[in-house]
């Protein structure tokens, strides 16, 4: 009985490493609200999951650049990332910048990130697109 009780605990822990290390994969994700990528990012980030970007990540999506430790991130050959101001529904459900909460977002990104949003206009409401070769050289391959 001890011998299968020492089995059982090195499968378990065997289990856990095994699910630490599993990939999320994130692809065709179009966003939604901040608070919510906050929070489902603050599981992820505990959890010690590798996050790999396997197609389109956008708006409160890209918050996982800021959330997950660098080295917890993969991108392959289909990754984008699409970058635009906060906003808000305001009259008639017209969507209104919000100042503040863009502020905050662009502050969560890695320094490198800003960089290239900044020499591509900043966030607007207009969306900007980071792929290819140059996203390629921030993040490691998947």
């Amino acid at each position: 009985m001890k011998r299968l009780s020492g089995i059982l605990a090195a499968v378990l822990l065997l289990a856990g490493i095994g699910a630490a290390q599993a990939a999320v994969r994130i692809a065709n994700d179009h966003g939604g609200r901040i608070d919510r990528y906050l929070d489902g990012y603050e599981e992820l980030g505990a959890s010690g999951k590798t996050v790999k970007i396997d197609g389109l990540c956008a708006s409160a999506c890209t918050i996982v650049l800021g959330a997950i430790p660098r080295d917890k991130i993969c991108v392959t050959s289909k990754a984008a990332l699409a970058f635009h101001a906060a906003w808000d529904f305001g009259a008639h459900r017209r969507a209104i910048t919000n100042l503040e909460a863009t502020r905050n977002l662009f502050a969560m990104y890695p320094v490198q990130v800003r960089r290239w949003i900044a020499r591509h206009g900043g966030l607007t409401r207009r969306p900007i697109f980071l792929r290819g070769k140059q996203l390629q050289a921030m993040y490691r391959s998947c």
